[in-house]
């Protein structure tokens, strides 16, 4: 192995967001790689702000807020904590607390104690049939977590149906699963019933959505995952922000692509952007499997405001959780109402909140920020296509990684980035060559699990 040869191909990686920063960051050093994103900062979903709010003396205190990715547990995010762990970046604890209403019912927990408040519940047949359900949900999720990745037929039934074959109740579905649910996808509640069961049981295991008892540890990011996004960019040696790439053209040897000022070839890519996205840029050089898979995926935005009007939760203090979900009346999703002070290491007492699908207008004065997401449909026809992505990868010298890959979370893009980097250096069978500090450098951790 010659440790000091330049590299010998271009590969450029379209997108800036978690998926692309590691598929990226694996590469450098055994490629040329540029690193293009449409947008002025990278990270994607993975989005830290600064505010300032009055502290205790009532003088501003200046803080960060993480409000993309909020938190995440050791079971589902290994290459996250991998990745922290070579970047010596401690995990947070973070409050599993939730608050769910469900109509005339309410549910919270993860505590016993919190799941019989209001004790006026206890005298309701229909809060016991919840109650009775939840376990066997619980340990339907653990029995199928191993099937969830490559769905059998049984799993791709509608979620209505599934419950129903089960004999789930009404009052389990409708006070507990869809309102959580709803509120953690984006998805309105008639829609989730439509789509697939693996949907949503992949939803419960990969997110590790709140249960009585039992549930992983959550974790978040000391400083926000901007620390995570500016270490990975500071180890790379092209990136380009405010770069959007606006075609791809194919040769047979590798691909052009056309920017609003140049047109560059390289010998590879990895479209670490939306399915739909790649699939515009692709354009008319897409080939028929392309077009099938890639469009098969949807995207649909989903609002939300950073902001500090406590109106949002419940109307009993005792009742406010980390994680507030109210359904929506009629057929908007459920509104999914995060208290950021029990989930980060807040400097302030004020509330402060970070509401998704808020539902009811949030008070102008109260707003710290607003944006949309563009978060992806797992219906019956995406986990169809992503049974069929891997076929697709490396054709046209393309590769594919996003969340949408997976199941929506920061851990799948990475995870995407990862597979999609160890692939193309096994196709171009890359070596590695000594880094400027004349040591090897070391590619991000590869759990992939």
């Amino acid at each position: 192995m010659n440790l000091h040869r330049r590299p010998q191909i271009r590969v450029a990686v379209v997108g800036g967001g978690m998926a692309g920063l590691a598929a990226a960051h694996t590469l450098q050093g055994l490629a040329e790689v540029s690193l293009f994103e449409a947008a002025g900062r990278f990270g994607g979903d993975a989005h830290t702000l600064d505010v300032a709010l009055p502290g205790a003396g009532g003088a501003p205190v200046a803080f960060t807020v993480d409000t993309g990715v909020l938190v995440f547990n050791e079971r589902t995010s290994p290459n996250l904590l991998a990745l922290m762990a070579r970047q010596d970046l401690a995990p947070t604890e973070a409050d599993a607390s939730f608050f769910v209403r469900g109509g005339p019912l309410t549910w919270g927990g993860p505590d016993l104690g919190r799941a019989l408040s209001p004790r006026r519940q206890l005298m309701s047949p229909r809060f016991w049939r919840l109650l009775a359900d939840l376990p066997r949900w619980q340990r339907l999720c653990a029995a199928l977590a191993h099937a969830l990745d490559g769905p059998d037929e049984a799993l791709l039934t509608p979620l209505d149906d599934f419950l129903r074959a089960r004999h789930f109740s009404a009052e389990f579905r409708d006070a507990y699963l869809l309102p959580l649910c709803s509120g953690f996808s984006g998805r309105p509640a008639h829609a989730l019933l439509r789509a697939p069961a693996a949907a949503a049981l992949r939803l419960w295991h990969h997110h590790g959505l709140p249960t009585l008892g039992g549930a992983a540890p959550w974790r978040g990011v000391a400083g926000g995952t901007r620390r995570v996004v500016q270490a990975l960019l500071a180890e790379l040696a092209d990136v380009r922000p405010s770069t959007p790439v606006r075609q791809l053209a194919r040769d047979g040897q590798g691909l052009r692509l056309v920017t609003d000022t140049q047109v560059e070839r390289f010998d590879a890519v990895v479209l670490a952007c939306h399915a739909d996205q790649a699939l515009r840029l692709l354009g008319a050089v897409a080939s028929e499997e392309e077009r099938a898979v890639l469009g098969a995926f949807r995207f649909e935005p989903e609002p939300v405001v950073l902001h500090t009007d406590h109106g949002v939760l419940p109307a009993a203090r005792g009742e406010w959780a980390a994680w507030n979900v109210a359904p929506a009346a009629g057929p908007a999703p459920a509104s999914l109402h995060v208290w950021l002070n029990r989930v980060q290491p807040l400097p302030v007492e004020q509330p402060v909140l970070l509401s998704r699908n808020p539902g009811a207008p949030i008070a102008s004065e109260r707003v710290l920020g607003q944006w949309a997401l563009e978060r992806p449909v797992f219906d019956l026809a995406a986990l169809r296509a992503q049974a069929r992505l891997p076929a697709l990868q490396g054709q046209g010298h393309t590769w594919y990684a996003g969340a949408w890959c997976g199941n929506g979370l920061l851990e799948d893009g990475l995870k995407a980035g990862l597979h999609a980097a160890r692939a193309l250096i096994d196709r171009f069978a890359l070596v590695p060559r000594l880094s400027e500090r004349g040591a090897l450098r070391q590619a991000l951790p590869g759990v992939l699990a």
